[in-house]
């Protein structure tokens, strides 16, 4: 299955930042901001994520949730919510199984080394379940204004 605008989106359950199992179907009849990311504190991701935390009550106000998915474990998750204040889920895809599912986890290269990891990307889905868009190779300035204006127009 590929994951695109129009179809739907893959169901998965993950452990949560306190290690309680969440679902994307838990959120069905509200729009998800489902956000995959690299890693927890690294510079990019925390700029990500609190521009995310910035933008909240507008997410909110549209009756949008904001999920935050890495490979990180539960406990730096919960070090990353408490040091930057995060108001939102973070999931952690150890395995990497949604990240797979989404296309997200990609061959990377950084200074000449190759390694598997997160491609940086958010897809919106409405309240019935459907990708509404997707954002693939994200860059962190301007995004968190993007996924805002995709909520409104859906």
């Amino acid at each position: 299955m590929s994951v695109e605008a129009g179809k739907q989106a893959p169901d998965f359950t993950l452990p949560n930042q306190d290690g309680n199992e969440v679902s994307l179907s838990d959120f069905k009849g509200k729009s998800v901001v489902l956000y995959f990311y690299p890693k927890d504190m690294t510079p990019g991701c925390t700029t990500e994520a609190c521009d995310f935390r910035d933008a909240q009550e507008s997410f909110s106000e549209l009756d949008a949730v904001i999920i935050g998915v890495s490979p990180d474990p539960v406990e730096r998750h919960q070090k990353f919510i408490d040091k930057h204040d995060l108001p939102f889920l973070l999931l952690a895809d150890e395995d990497h199984k949604a990240a797979e599912a989404y296309g997200v986890w990609k061959l990377k290269k950084n200074f000449g080394k190759e390694y598997y990891g997160i491609e940086r990307s958010t897809f919106i889905i409405d309240p019935e379940g459907t990708i509404q868009e997707e954002f693939r190779k994200v860059k962190v300035n301007g995004h968190v204004e993007e996924a805002l204006a995709s909520i409104k127009e859906s």
